[in-house]
């Protein structure tokens, strides 16, 4: 077995590709999750926005990579049990509560700015909720 092989037996093995996408956003979202123990700089550049001079702290970094963790973790026990209902539910979850996040840092709350910051993780939890809820009734059922 060749190292490749090997390497593709331990991905999930359901059909398509959003099984595939929920491991990749998973494993990008665990080095996230560790870059926000060791240096907050690309977090300030999130909540980089007109009212966030200097709320980006090392513990609020750090909070928000646990949240990050935990969400890489949902988001991974679904790429390999996307067929139970309940994981998949818990999955979309954390793709709305990422958006909403985002989105009220941006809109309302004013402390994230519309740029590479907070692009990347509006783009993923849209195409992520998108994704899931067109594919919902293959995957589940």
């Amino acid at each position: 077995m060749s190292f490749i092989d090997s390497i593709v037996s331990h991905l999930p093995q359901h059909e398509g590709l959003l099984p595939k996408w929920l491991l990749f956003i998973s494993v990008v979202s665990i080095f996230n999750s560790v870059q926000t123990y060791t240096n907050i700089n690309l977090t300030k550049k999130v909540y980089d926005g007109l009212k966030s001079t200097n709320q980006v702290t090392e513990l609020s970094a750090r909070t928000f990579g646990t949240w990050t963790l935990m969400s890489s973790i949902i988001r991974f026990y679904c790429s390999y049990y996307i067929s139970n209902p309940q994981i998949y539910q818990i999955c979309i979850y954390s793709y709305y509560l990422a958006f909403f996040h985002f989105g009220f840092e941006w809109f309302y709350f004013k402390t994230a700015k519309f740029g590479k910051g907070l692009l990347g993780p509006l783009i993923v939890s849209t195409v992520s909720i998108t994704w899931m809820l067109n594919q919902r009734d293959f995957y589940t059922i």
